[in-house]
């Protein structure tokens, strides 16, 4: 029995388009779309890219799109024969619990909405600044973390892969560990092009909103397991994950940790679905050893369907 993986991307994977050709070619795809208002629907088929690029449109069009991905997948092979786990990268954590049957997709993409609007907040009221650390080992970058939190908030949040770890905090304090990446022994160091200090402490006001959100919803036990975020575990229990996208907000995100959580329960094979290729190379950074595809285009979703038959 195959031991499958199912990853979603999160934000900054959106381009103008993604998802047409599903749209186009299968009905459950068509279904999840037809579903967005059309406002978004055009934004996410027609543009403009600066309107896509948004936060307010961006999380929920990236939510929908993969999830249309997946519904396609689903109409196109029986997966019970396999096993399966789902994994998103932060807001990809959505995507993973409408596949693993969490909740509706209406309910879902309520949910992202919201969830967006409250980091937006949070980001406003407290502003603050990302940057990708290349080529350093965790320990490293803690150090930096650690002597830059002088200047002021400074935290490590992103464990992507080997060697890519993003921080995030106040400006200043994100500028001056920028500064003393390269000297420390970091290969790049590079401010991104990001409207807050995502899954920083200075998120904790989204998290508290997150909760009083979540408890709006009645949610189903899902059908898969999820390998969550804040502390890559595998978990089915409904409070449980209601607790842990709570804490996601302003947590860690332990990608890294959370697939070789995954390779060492004996899972081999990973699968990207959604806009974009970031997961997919992060694991051949994490795990060259694993079969690793993605699904972006229709003809993606027709050599995984050609694998998984084998």
């Amino acid at each position: 029995m195959k031991k499958i993986v199912l990853m979603f991307p999160g934000q900054g994977s959106q381009t103008v388009g993604m998802g047409k050709d599903f749209y186009d070619k299968f009905p459950a795809s068509q279904n999840i779309m037809d579903s967005l208002d059309d406002e978004l629907k055009k934004i996410i088929f027609e543009g403009p890219q600066e309107s896509l690029k948004d936060t307010k449109n961006a999380q929920p069009a990236i939510f929908a799109v993969s999830v249309a991905m997946f519904e396609a997948l689903k109409s196109s092979i029986d997966l019970n024969n396999c096993e399966i786990v789902t994994a998103g990268h932060s807001l990809g954590e959505y995507s993973a619990l409408y596949a693993a049957g969490f909740f509706n997709f209406a309910d879902g993409l309520n949910i992202v909405k919201a969830r967006g609007s409250f980091i937006a907040e949070a980001s406003s009221a407290n502003p603050g600044a990302m940057a990708a650390i290349i080529g350093m080992a965790k320990e490293g970058v803690i150090d930096i973390c650690k002597q830059a939190s002088a200047e002021g908030v400074c935290e490590p949040v992103n464990f992507n892969s080997p060697g890519q770890i993003v921080i995030s905090g106040t400006t200043a304090a994100i500028q001056k560990a920028v500064e003393l990446a390269k000297p420390a022994g970091a290969l790049k160091a590079v401010m991104l092009n990001v409207s807050g200090p995502f899954h920083s402490s200075l998120m904790k006001p989204a998290s508290e909103k997150m909760k009083a959100e979540l408890a709006k919803y009645s949610f189903t036990e899902p059908k898969y397991s999820i390998l969550t975020n804040c502390d890559a575990e595998f978990t089915k229990d409904i409070s449980t994950i209601k607790e842990k996208s709570v804490k996601q907000v302003c947590s860690p995100v332990l990608w890294d940790v959370s697939m070789t959580n995954a390779v060492n329960n004996g899972f081999d094979t990973f699968i990207e679905i959604g806009p974009g290729r970031v997961l997919s190379g992060l694991m051949r950074r994490i795990d060259k050893t694993k079969k690793t595809m993605n699904i972006e285009k229709v003809e993606d979703l027709e050599k995984v369907i050609e694998e998984l038959k084998n």
